[in-house]
């Protein structure tokens, strides 16, 4: 942290203002003029946490998209589809069993298995050759998405949430006071802060294995020099897949998680390969931060814009993208080389 703060002084001042006008309009009781600036706190509020959770919701696909991505540099136009197909395989477990961790665990194992096997037998003879790589994967999600629609047809799903995660809690936060005086607080989906903790840990834990740990080492190894990682005797190729395969069981598990909250349709695929490659593209490749930097600011400018403006609101996300990349074009957090 010093050393941000060292080394990009501006910036830090801006996110250290940021957060303390946001705590400010969280925490304080809104005065008229407030409410007339921003509307109703109690909408302010629910665009904000809405925007977190979506945040990161885009957080778990693009994670693994900045993976397969950002490090191995592999484009694979795909990955929308494996979220789309991870989410109906966990719809289909969870009405199987009954189970929501069952649906969690068994659609990453099986989408990760459709990785390995993309990796194997496409990505693996493909290797730099990024335009033959986009072709392919294009092609590849048109195939994916037609036969979901066929196996599923054109209604709308959802996976069903466990009962001990169902209805509102409330939150420490004063929405509106009564005509008595007595603070209105305010509630929230229990579902969503889960699923908001649960991205948290999860991209903890993947900085954590991918800077601290021997095969976090060799991945990056693997990706500034293969052929000296290959001539110590490690077989390079097992760590990519491995990779891959993590890269595309997430976004399998963020399907079930998007089904969740959300919903599953055709069509979903495409919108959230989209704002993965804008979270990519803000956050910087190969940083699993600035995948978190990323999905946080994009999750938030697309709630924020659909409740405030919400005709422009879909364009918001892309200015943000064209901003940053006029700014800074290696993202925000972009690793090194």
């Amino acid at each position: 942290m010093s050393d941000f703060i060292a080394r990009r002084p501006v910036w830090s001042l801006v996110i250290l203002i940021a957060i303390a006008l946001l705590a400010f309009l969280i925490f304080a009781v809104w005065t008229p003029w407030m409410e007339l600036t921003f509307g109703r706190k109690r909408v302010f509020l629910s665009a904000l946490f809405n925007g977190i959770t979506l945040g990161g919701l885009y957080f778990l696909v693009a994670s693994g998209f900045t993976l397969i991505f950002g490090l191995m540099r592999n484009v694979n136009l795909a990955h929308g589809s494996l979220y789309l197909f991870g989410g109906y395989v966990g719809y289909s477990i969870g009405n199987l069993t009954g189970s929501w961790f069952a649906a969690l665990i068994g659609a990453f194992v099986i989408v990760a298995l459709a990785g390995i096997l993309m990796q194997v037998l496409l990505f693996r003879w493909m290797e730099g050759q990024d335009l033959r790589q986009t072709l392919v994967t294009i092609g590849l999600s048109i195939i994916v998405a037609d036969l979901l629609l066929w196996g599923y047809g054109g209604d709308t799903f959802q996976v069903t949430t466990p009962d001990w995660l169902s209805g509102p809690i409330q939150l420490p936060f004063v929405v509106a006071l009564r005509s008595n005086g007595e603070a209105v607080m305010m509630t929230y989906p229990l579902v969503r802060i889960a699923i908001l903790v649960g991205a948290i840990i999860l991209g903890i834990a993947m900085w954590l294995a991918l800077n601290r740990t021997r095969i976090g080492m060799l991945v990056r190894a693997g990706v500034d020099d293969r052929d000296m990682l290959s001539a110590t005797g490690v077989r390079v190729q097992l760590v990519f897949i491995m990779v891959f395969a993590f890269g595309a069981g997430l976004a399998g598990l963020a399907g079930v998680v998007g089904g969740t909250f959300q919903s599953l349709q055709p069509g979903e695929d495409t919108k959230i390969l989209l704002s993965s490659l804008v979270v990519v593209i803000v956050g910087g490749m190969g940083s699993i931060p600035g995948a978190a930097m990323g999905a946080l600011i994009v999750g938030i400018a697309e709630q924020f814009g659909s409740v405030y403006m919400p005709t422009y609101a879909v364009m918001l996300t892309f200015v943000i993208m064209v901003v940053v990349l006029a700014i800074r074009p290696q993202g925000l957090a972009a690793v090194r080389r």
